[in-house]
C-alpha cells in the first residue's frame, strides 16, 4: 500500500509539472492535441501502457520493487 501512495503522488508531480513549467506551451499542444483522430491517440495510448507495464514487469522480475 505504501509503494501504491507513492506511485500516485510521482504521477500527480510528474502530470503537474509541465502545466506549471510551461502553461503557454501546454494550451498550444492541448490545440495540436483536438486536431489528432480519435484512432491514432488511442494506438499512442495503448502503446504507452504496454511500455508502462514492461516497465513493471521488468522492475518486479529484477527485484527493484522488493
Amino acid at each position: 500500500m505504501k509503494l501504491f501512495i507513492i506511485l500516485i503522488g510521482l504521477i500527480l508531480v510528474l502530470e503537474g509539472l509541465p502545466y506549471a513549467a510551461f502553461p503557454e506551451a501546454m494550451q498550444r499542444w492541448l490545440q495540436q492535441l483536438t486536431q489528432i483522430p480519435p484512432a491514432q491517440l488511442r494506438v499512442v495510448g495503448l502503446a504507452a501502457m504496454i511500455c508502462g507495464f514492461v516497465v513493471l514487469l521488468f522492475a518486479r522480475h529484477s527485484g527493484l520493487l522488493q
